[in-house]
Parts: C-alpha cells; structure tokens; sequence
C-alpha cells in the first residue's frame, strides 16, 4: 500500500467513526393488517416515499396480523433479541407496555418547539388511551369510532327515510324491525373479535363507562352496564331484529354488503372497502343513544420500544413523524377509511375535496365530540378477555347478563388489585 492509499484509508476509516449515520439506519416495524382494503400495500407505499426522502433509514415493515398477534409477535421478538424499533399496537396496550417497561414516552424523544408542536397537533379524544400519568406512549395512527353502516335501498323499501339512520335506541328498534324480512336482518352488531368495543359504545350511549381513566377499576356489574347487555340480548330475543347468539365480526362486512343485514355496526376502517364493494346505495351515521350518544375510539398507536439506540430512536421519530404528517394522514384516511388523526389532515386540499364529494368520511371525525377513550386497563388483554366471555356467554344464553358480569367484574378485581 503507497503512504497516499494509507492516509487515504485512515481518513475513511475516521470519518466513519465520527459520522456513524453515513452507514444508514435500520428499522424493523411491527404493524397490524386487521381489517379493511389492501393496507399491505398502502403501508408500504407510505414507506417507499420516507425511505426515498430519507435514504439513510432502511424501514422493514412486518405484517403480524390482527392486533393482538402484533403485540405477541413483536413482543416475542423483543424477548429472543431480534431487532424491533417500533410497532403499531391496540392503542389500549399502553398501560400493560408502560408495566413491562417496553416502550418510552414520545415526551423523551421529542426535541424542540417544531417537534412539541407535532405531538400536541393530534385530536385530543385520540391521545386520550396514549396519555398515562402525565407521558405520551403512543402516538395515533390507524385510528377509527365504530360508525353505522345501513342500505339505503332497503330503506326505500321500508318505506324509511334513506337519509335518516336512527339516533336513538327508540328508533334503532323500530326502524330495525321494518327493515327485517324474511332474507335479511334489520341490524347485525359484531360479537366476536372485539365485542368489548361495541359493548362499551352501547354502555357510554346508556349513560355509563365500565372503566375509570386511571387503569385499576371497572363497573362490569353496574346496574346500567348490566342493563345495557340485556338491551343488547333484546335486540334479538325480544325484538328479532339482529340474529340470535354471535354475530362474526370478520365475516360481517361481507354480510351487509351481500344484503344479509340492512345495519350493521362496524369500525370506520371498514369505510373505503365498503365503498369500492357496496353494488347499492349505502349511508354511514353516527351510533344512536340512548341518554347520550357515544363510541370509543379505537385502533392503533405508535409505539417506540426502550430497547434500541439513540440513532434508532431518532429514525424511528422522523418515521413517525413523516407517517403521521397531515398529507400522509390525509392520503391513508382516503385509502383505508380510517381518520385522518389531526384537524390539519381535514384542512388538506386532499381531504377536503374528498370528503366533499364523499360525506360519509367525515361521519367518524365528527363522532369524536361524542367519543372517550376505549377500554384499557392493566393487565388489559386478561380482563378484557373475561368481560368478552361475559358478553358473549349472556348473548348466547348461557348465562344471565347479571350473573356473567358479576363473574367478570370479580375476576377483573382480582387481577387489579396489585395495583391499587
């Protein structure tokens, strides 16, 4: 080697050890394909352009399935030493993330006016599961209400009002019993996969929460929360407007858009599939109440896991960051039928041209006055689990809905009293 190549390849051998991120950064993101459109390729589109802009930081998006098999696969990696920067998760996970002390607030990792501003730009009913004891742990994304879907066909041949979806739980029952024929269903509310969610929508719009805000208590036992579960038997042993048992959360898109339900009550990310696949006129509405109106949010934060650099942390931000940003917002809430997370999205030329030629997407945006944050407490998928059971037990019959959320309000008191 000349003394001239020798310099040379200190020299490049130096500026490596002081300049690190020439080398690139990558990232490996956990993200959850649960329902709806072709997300697979939305995701990875909305990636191609950060890493184009961005052409220091690899991204390596891994589809894991619904939300819980996010958080379990992510997890698992994290446990067996595999590289995992950041995941979309149930936002409600961030109590249990916060216990195994996986993830740090958004608060540690933002820097300066421009980046504070960022994370005080989303809607406050969004932030409300990812703000615990005063420190932001996620930040949200693939965010949706629960909406009502109804066909507006059926309708006209009921003889109702095709603009006029029912707004209380008056008009839910008698709009759904002229709606029901021998061929379809007045209404159909999904009772497997999350029937937590919808449970808790009816139990807001009776009047009550079934959890506090600070992580340790439910009200699973509550005279109107029990009340609320038998109003939901009702609508099929009393009124006969909804099927009797279950009614499948995965297969109930296909159903409404195969005629078999003229309502069903489903999330917003459902919206754009409806849409492209609907071969009849269909509306979109706020849920009814009863003494208020109500849903939860629901859907998926960021997260970004303890266990990464510095210079991982940071990539991970300006990933987030870019993700997030009302464009991006604005094309995703377009694609999917999700929200656009932040009032800036709704201002984009964007959006604003297509919720004008296409109202139903703001019908979740709008429900946020309306909306609180979902269930989530410690130890969060183990109750949630046992009020699920309860839920369905009672709507299957098996159980009365007094006893099956007794059963399930004792359980939840035994796995939270540590941390009371």
């Amino acid at each position: 080697m000349t003394r001239m190549s020798a310099v040379a390849a200190i020299f490049a051998a130096a500026t490596a050890l002081v300049n690190p991120a020439a080398a690139g950064t990558e990232l490996t993101m956990y993200y959850p394909i649960a329902v709806g459109g072709k997300l697979t390729e939305v995701v990875d589109g909305i990636v191609a352009k950060f890493e184009d802009q961005n052409p220091d930081i690899k991204v390596n998006a891994i589809y894991a399935g619904n939300y819980d098999d996010t958080r379990i696969k992510s997890l698992a990696a994290l446990e067996a030493g595999e590289p995992a920067q950041l995941a979309v998760m149930f936002s409600i996970d961030a109590y249990d993330l916060i216990e195994q002390d996986l993830v740090v607030p958004f608060d540690d990792l933002v820097d300066g006016t421009e980046e504070d501003a960022w994370l005080n730009s989303f809607y406050p009913a969004l932030m409300a599961n990812g703000k615990i004891e005063g420190k932001t742990w996620g930040v949200p994304f693939q965010r949706s209400t629960i909406v009502a879907y109804y066909n507006k066909d059926m309708f006209r041949a009921a003889g109702l009002d095709p603009d006029k979806a029912p707004a209380t739980w008056e008009e839910l029952v008698s709009m759904g019993k002229a709606l029901t024929s021998q061929e379809h269903h007045g209404l159909m509310i999904p009772s497997t996969g999350y029937p937590y969610w919808m449970f808790q929508a009816l139990a807001i719009q009776n009047g009550k929460e079934v959890m506090s805000d600070d992580g340790v208590t439910t009200y699973f036992d509550d005279a109107a929360v029990v009340d609320t579960l038998e109003f939901w038997k009702s609508l099929s042993q009393e009124h006969g407007i909804m099927p009797e048992g279950t009614v499948e959360w995965g297969t109930l898109r296909q159903a409404f858009l195969e005629g078999k339900t003229a309502m069903m009550w489903h999330s917003t990310g459902n919206l754009t599939a409806v849409k492209n696949n609907a071969e009849f006129d269909f509306g979109v509405a706020k849920l009814p109440g009863n003494v208020r109106l109500g849903s939860p949010t629901g859907g998926g934060n960021f997260y970004v896991f303890k266990n990464s650099t510095a210079e991982e942390k940071d990539a991970a931000l300006e990933l987030i960051k870019f993700m997030t940003a009302p464009e991006q917002a604005a094309e995703w809430s377009i694609a999917t039928g999700y929200m656009g997370v932040s009032p800036a999205a709704y201002e984009t030329e964007t959006l604003k041209a297509y919720t004008a030629g296409f109202p139903p997407a703001l019908v979740a945006r709008d429900q946020l006055q309306h909306a609180v944050a979902e269930f989530s407490t410690f130890e969060t998928a183990r109750v949630r689990d046992g009020l699920n059971a309860a839920i369905q037990s009672a709507l299957t019959g098996e159980k009365t809905a007094e006893q099956a959320l007794g059963e399930a309000q004792a359980a939840a008191e035994r796995l939270l009293r540590a941390y009371k």
